[in-house]
């Protein structure tokens, strides 16, 4: 056979072993949030003397993250108001009462995501839907994603993010003492999730 011939051929039957292999990638991962590492922290002005800041926890949810394509990635958590940790317990309580978050009738606020998109290498913009007080609006959170690995003893494999939001409380209805507290208030996510094992289901997961 013509030497050629032979190289086309051989040629051909590579394109055909890599043409597969062109198209595979990964698929996005399953994580449920560490409840214990993922807290949110907002701040909000008063009376213009200080801008004090409350606690938050996550209560549950799940992400799904492809770290090669942001696009594929989803998440879905609620937060828990009865967490809140304002540094002292009548403030606490005030802040619970329902003229602001009213966590006995709405214990927890509620976000899904609409889609990702990745500016670069670590960081990305959050699109989704805040439900609190029973009120829902669109939300953007410009988030950090700060490392993808294993824990220190090799349990589990953990992504680890940082988010920050800006909320307008009265969209949510919470309009009581218009003079003394702000309005606009700051939020900050930092959230740590666990891989899910892949031989366990979660009902709770996609």
């Amino acid at each position: 056979m013509p030497r050629s011939r032979l190289s086309s051929r051989l040629l051909l039957a590579l394109s055909c072993v890599s043409a597969p292999l062109a198209t595979v990638r990964a698929a996005p991962v399953i994580y449920n949030y560490d409840t214990t590492h993922s807290q949110v922290l907002f701040s909000i002005d008063h009376n213009g003397f200080s801008r004090p800041f409350g606690r938050l926890h996550i209560a549950k949810g799940w992400l799904r993250f492809d770290a090669d394509d942001w696009s594929q990635s989803a998440t879905e958590l609620d937060i828990d108001l009865a967490s809140l940790d304002m540094g002292d317990a009548a403030w606490n309580a005030a802040v619970l009462k329902p003229t602001y978050l009213d966590a006995e009738k709405n214990r927890y606020a509620h976000f899904t995501s609409t889609s990702v998109e990745r500016k670069d290498d670590t960081h990305g913009l959050l699109h989704g839907n805040l439900t609190l007080r029973g009120v829902t609006h669109a939300i953007d959170i410009p988030f950090t994603f700060n490392r993808l690995g294993t824990t220190i003893y090799g349990m589990h494999t953990v992504a680890g993010f940082s988010g920050t939001a800006m909320l307008q409380r009265d969209d949510y209805g919470i309009t009581a003492t218009p003079n003394s507290v702000g309005h606009n208030v700051s939020v900050w996510l930092e959230l740590e999730a666990i891989q899910e094992d892949p031989n366990r289901s979660n009902k709770e997961s996609p």
